[in-house]
């Protein structure tokens, strides 16, 4: 059990030290670290070793104390589960810092495992955020990450991030367009010579598609249940077309009328109609990207298709969907949920090429 305090005083090194249970900086032959700091999930990569880690950004502590009691996997696990006065929460929403402090005792935690209990010199970590986020937000994020020990900060916008580790040349003079659909935010960009030339942030992602379905049976049926079991719906029959696959699952939730427990059984078309909004709500971000983009650039969208990436991207028929709304066709990154973190560690390969072009840490410091 971990055993930190959250206050809301300034977190110091002693307070917090990194020599927290898990050890501190991961020892390698470089100092270079990426993060992918998503609302559902936290990815870290470390130069020389790859993703070492892959967790819930999720913190459960005990409110009258203010004790941490679980980070990550173990923490969600406690999602709705947990009595009156433990609370698990996401630290982060819609792609930003909405709880300082506990994402700095997060943050720390997450680099700290990923370090195996060794120490390194301070190193220059690459930050992942979303499109269209302001100078306040960067600001929160670059605090947050210096005060675990990194020398320089570097953010990156999450569409170029996932551009890179999808495998696309954004270095080139020609169109490149991805969609990346993360757990909080879903951004839109197209990128040539290695720079955004358009691009939006919709604050719809994979856990608004899961509150829709909650709000679906709630209306529906008048019976409540948890975001966790509306995830689980959405992975096992959920679809963004309504002509995609036909499946049926039983959920149990709580009468909202009686107050005892009752299961339904839901079909894949309530679940495509459930997403309909959120959906309708990325698809315009999409129409506004492309229809601000430039002609040259639009022509080399329509031949080389437009990319997805991120989780959310997984629910099925989606790239069907928005083939369908567009007329250009779209095609689900290889192992899209990583694309974010695997670009942080092209970034950090070519910082020659794209430093001025991030925002960083000695550049905020000059702004303030």
């Amino acid at each position: 059990m971990l055993n930190f305090l959250i206050t809301n005083q300034p977190i110091t090194k002693s307070r917090y030290p990194l020599g927290m249970p898990g050890g501190g900086w991961p020892v390698a032959l470089t100092t270079d670290i990426g993060i992918d700091l998503g609302t559902a999930s936290i990815l870290v990569f470390v130069k020389g070793r790859g993703i070492v880690l892959n967790e819930p950004a999720v913190v459960a502590f005990e409110q009258q104390s203010q004790r941490i009691l679980a980070i990550g996997s173990e923490a969600q696990r406690m999602l709705g589960r947990t009595p009156g006065n433990i609370v698990a929460v996401r630290p982060l929403r819609e792609g930003v810092i909405a709880d300082f402090d506990i994402t700095e005792i997060m943050l720390k935690h997450f680099i700290a495992k990923a370090g195996h209990k060794r120490r390194l010199f301070r190193p220059r970590v690459v930050v992942c955020i979303p499109a269209g986020t302001t100078s306040v937000e960067q600001k929160a994020v670059i605090e947050a990450v210096g005060r675990t020990g990194a020398r320089e900060i570097y953010l990156i916008e999450e569409p170029r991030a996932a551009a890179l580790g999808a495998g696309l040349n954004i270095f080139e003079p020609s169109g490149n367009m991805v969609v990346d659909i993360g757990g909080g935010t879903s951004d839109i960009a197209v990128i040539s010579m290695g720079e955004v030339v358009e691009s939006t942030s919709v604050r719809v992602g994979g856990d608004k598609f899961d509150e829709a379905i909650v709000r679906y049976i709630k209306r529906v049926y008048n019976v409540l249940i948890g975001e966790r079991t509306a995830e689980s719906l959405k992975i096992a029959i959920g679809s963004a077309h309504p002509d995609s696959r036909y499946l049926e699952a039983d959920v149990r939730g709580r009468d909202l009328v009686s107050g005892l427990p009752r299961s339904l059984t839901i079909t894949t078309q309530q679940v495509v109609e459930a997403l309909a909004e959120p959906l309708w709500a990325i698809l315009q971000g999409v129409k506004q990207v492309l229809e601000k983009t430039p002609p040259e650039l639009a022509g080399d969208i329509v031949e080389r298709g437009i990319v997805l990436t991120g989780g959310g991207a997984l629910l099925d028929g989606f790239p069907r969907l928005l083939t369908q709304e567009t007329g250009v066709p779209f095609y689900l990154a290889e192992d899209s949920i990583s694309c974010v973190v695997k670009g942080t560690a092209k970034v950090l390969d070519n910082l020659s090429l794209l430093s001025d072009s991030l925002i960083s840490s000695r550049k905020i410091a000059a702004a303030y």
